[in-house]
């Protein structure tokens, strides 16, 4: 009866989950959209506009391991909320600001800031929380229903903040952002984070860890998981090499191939549909059973359509032929992004303990970050002096041949020794033959 109820609940938190995040991407989402266009508008600088930029990755990037350490030492529901109401509380700042002296580019970067700081305290802990929420048997559901909503507010919200955008003040933008963020906070206040938790219980009047300590333990955890340092070196190499593909995609579609305006949101449109029907479909299927070899090759098959956004460059297209290609290329790409990060999220969920959870994802994150904006740094030079199919094609190969050595044979049967057993009963059974 009492593991009835709990299911029960862990049903009510699936729901809850996606409802929270898919309100709160969809509000921060339109906000980002208005406020890149007033910022343009104001300034018409690129430095402006690059300088909100820095001041929504940069500031995530150093807080992350403040997040993940609070995480794994205090109350997950706590930090989650109260994340939330400092959203609604800088947002409500700002509003005041601008129905009082309008708004400036300070007001704004600060603003951008703490939304920062605070997205990475909610992101962290809540992705630490998921094993606490949902039973085991819903992760792959759990986060493909993230990835969702996610992927749902990419693709609706440029569409209702350029339709808002000429018709409704900036205030009303903020008003808008602030009651999504207060529905996300009721929603969040009705969860039970410690559902199915196996947190160490916390003794009353017993010192914490340092930070420093703590960060040091989940890089020594980090150590003794061999198959989970493998993912996040993957991790990291795609996120340094997909500069090539985040730099070069708009660089070739409308520097070389004068691709149209619109053309060119419709392409970006599909890799947002193509994510959202696969988390749409792993929500419905079965969890996949071998999480790292289905990554191992969702990464090659990335690797080739990265190399793929060249080909117009090398043969000749008209100009419908390759916007076709672009599309279709597009939306298999954001698909299978999905097929590679959703399971491999999964598998991560399962075999990082509780207590460790907010620190492993910190540090993940961390790393992410800091390497996607050099990344593409170095890639915006590199463009600049070489043709940009070799770039596409060379740091395809430096993907695949990085896959082929840390996912090797040897680690993915560690990963999943079931495979290994597979392989034996099979040579077996040919040999008996």
């Amino acid at each position: 009866m009492e593991e009835a109820l709990k299911l029960k609940r862990a049903t009510y938190h699936l729901w809850t989950f996606t409802i929270s995040k898919l309100i709160s991407s969809f509000g921060a989402q339109v906000y980002a959209f208005a406020i890149s266009f007033y910022i343009l508008q104001l300034t018409g600088s690129a430095t402006s506009f690059a300088m909100n930029l820095i001041c929504s990755i940069l500031p995530r990037t150093l807080i992350a391991p403040f997040a993940g350490y609070a995480a794994d030492n205090y109350s997950r529901k706590t930090i989650v909320i109260t994340a939330q109401i400092a959203t609604t509380a800088a947002i409500g700042g700002l509003l005041v600001v601008s129905l009082t002296m309008g708004l400036s580019l300070v007001t704004i970067y600060i603003t951008t800031c703490i939304l920062s700081m605070t997205s990475a305290f909610s992101g962290i802990t809540f992705t630490s929380s998921i094993t606490g929420l949902v039973d085991e048997a819903r992760i792959q559901k759990a986060m493909s229903l993230n990835q969702m909503s996610i992927s749902f507010a990419a693709i609706g919200s440029p569409a209702v903040g350029g339709l808002l955008y000429g018709f409704v003040s900036m205030p009303v933008f903020l008003v808008m952002y602030i009651t999504a963020s207060l529905i996300a906070i009721i929603l969040e206040s009705t969860m039970n984070f410690k559902l199915f938790a196996k947190r160490k219980e916390v003794v009353v009047g017993e010192p914490k860890e340092t930070m420093l300590k703590s960060m040091k333990a989940g890089f020594s955890y980090l150590k003794l998981q061999p198959v989970l340092m493998t993912i996040i070196w993957i991790s990291l190499f795609i996120n340094f090499l997909f500069g090539a593909f985040m730099v070069g995609y708009s660089f070739i579609l409308i520097e070389k191939m004068k691709m149209a305006p619109q053309h060119f949101g419709i392409t970006d449109g599909a890799f947002a549909v193509g994510m959202l029907l696969m988390s749409i479909y792993l929500s419905m299927r079965k969890e996949v059973k071998f999480p790292l070899l289905v990554g191992k090759y969702g990464i090659f098959g990335m690797a080739l359509m990265m190399a793929g956004i060249a080909l117009p460059l090398m043969i000749n297209m008209s100009y419908y032929g390759m916007f076709a290609y672009y599309v279709t290329l597009m939306f298999s790409f954001g698909a299978t992004q999905i097929i590679v990060n959703t399971p491999m999220q999964v598998m991560m969920q399962k075999m990082i303990d509780d207590d460790y959870k907010g620190r492993v994802f910190s540090i993940l994150e961390t790393m992410a970050m800091a390497l996607m904006p050099l990344g593409m740094v170095l890639y915006g030079f590199l463009y600049d002096i070489f043709p940009a199919q070799w770039i596409l094609i060379l740091s395809s190969i430096l993907l695949i041949g990085a896959v082929l050595i840390l996912a090797r044979p040897s680690v993915v049967r560690q990963a999943h020794p079931e495979l290994g057993a597979a392989k034996n009963v099979k040579s077996e059974t040919v040999s008996g033959l």
